[in-house]
């Protein structure tokens, strides 16, 4: 991409992480060139095009290059000689085909101000996506997605190491419902309001990264170190353009309410500090049509649709939120009871829906508690909570040792 403006995800100067055999910013693989060896060791997405290395002197047995530009042939050629194994970056590809972080809302809006959403990285990856078979693609496409899909997962992987080791092990919350849902309805204040206490006191928000409730809860996370007066008149500001098929109108008043509150630099200078301030949000391409959700701290954008949906659930050991939403809501419900009756991932926490009118009219309720009432582990139908009540949701999904916060 010209002028990189992704190089963060690339692997550009990001600080060490845990993984001893992955190499991803240059800062680290200079002390790997000072000791002379990247033997079996992972090396993604560097530009080592840029003040190239000297490599030629560098024990390279069993190097794996995933998506690393190289200064020229000659130097993928001696590597090979050497053997170095490399994957190649894809040419005419608007996303990187291994990236070593999760994207940021800065990353999927890049463009915006000089070319509207039309202009967005997230929406030319969404527009090469389209032209490429949608879900889909041919082979070369397939195989570049699921490169870039599987940086995603590895990423994701790193990224919640990194939650856990700052901020201890307590279980992330998936908040689900409508995409739908108007920003400043009352759907939409509740997951706000939900997420920010929620994060408030600690915990990791897991959404699908779309527009309607998704955003809500990203949003409110986003606030988790503001008062809640702050929260509500930044829904006031969102509700100017309350309808996400008004693209640049609704991105435009995402990015406001950004500047007009911006998260703490100190706060989010790590990526446990970018989860703290917006949560975890994983959405997909093949819903690229929706504007990204911004206040997310860290994204896992897919292109597969049905990885990130099980990685939705699978993260969402501490509760699941639903509030109101039609035939994706309802798939995921079940695909989260199927989960739970099996404890597919461990133990799981409360499923609360928001909304008893309308889980009324949708009566999952009455197939659910029967469903989780026969799982192999035992009764799990008192997980089921549904309420209006943002209090019952909280003493719900709140472990006991928080009860009194």
């Amino acid at each position: 991409m010209v002028g990189d403006p992704l190089q963060s995800v690339f692997g550009g100067d990001a600080p060490f992480d845990a993984t001893v055999n992955e190499i991803e910013s240059r800062a680290e693989l200079d002390v790997h060139l000072a000791k002379r060896s990247l033997a079996g060791l992972v090396i993604l997405g560097l530009r080592l095009d840029l003040n190239p290395p000297d490599l030629s002197e560098v024990e390279v047995a069993g190097a794996l290059f995933i998506g690393c530009r190289l200064a020229s042939d000659d130097v993928e050629i001696d590597l090979i000689r050497r053997g170095a194994h490399l994957v190649p970056p894809f040419d005419a590809r608007p996303y990187p085909t291994h990236p070593a972080n999760l994207y940021t809302p800065e990353d999927l809006s890049f463009g915006f101000a000089e070319g509207g959403f039309a202009g967005m990285y997230d929406t030319q990856v969404y527009d090469h996506f389209v032209a490429h078979g949608g879900a889909s693609p041919d082979i070369r496409e397939a195989i570049a997605q699921r490169l870039h899909d599987a940086g995603i997962d590895n990423a994701l992987g790193k990224a919640l190491a990194a939650w856990v080791h700052g901020r201890g092990i307590e279980g992330a919350v998936g908040i689900m419902g409508g995409h739908a849902a108007p920003r400043g309805s009352q759907a939409y204040r509740m997951a706000a309001t939900l997420a920010w206490r929620l994060a408030s006191l600690g915990r990791l928000v897991v959404t699908g990264g779309g527009p309607g409730v998704m955003e809500a809860a990203n949003l409110g996370a986003y606030f988790a170190a503001r008062p809640a007066p702050q929260l509500m008149a930044a829904i006031d500001v969102l509700s100017a353009a309350p309808h996400f098929a008004d693209h640049d109108p609704y991105t435009a008043a995402a990015l406001a309410v950004r500047k007009r509150f911006p998260a703490p630099p100190k706060a989010v200078a790590d990526v446990a500090g970018r989860l703290r301030h917006g949560g975890l949000a994983l959405p997909t391409w093949l819903y690229g049509h929706e504007p990204a959700n911004l206040f997310a701290g860290q994204i896992g954008k897919y292109f597969s649709n049905a990885v990130r949906e099980d990685s939705i659930l699978r993260l969402s050991r501490g509760g699941i939120v639903f509030a109101p939403g039609w035939a994706g809501t309802v798939q995921e419900i079940f695909q989260a009871a199927t989960k739970t009756f099996y404890q597919t991932d461990g133990p799981s926490g409360a499923f609360v829906f928001l909304g008893v009118d309308h889980w009324r009219e949708l009566p999952v309720e009455a197939l659910l508690r029967p469903l989780l009432a026969k799982s192999p582990h035992g009764d799990q139908s008192h997980l089921v909570v549904v309420t209006d009540s943002l209090d019952v949701a909280m003493k719900a999904l709140t472990p006991r040792a928080h009860a009194a916060s």
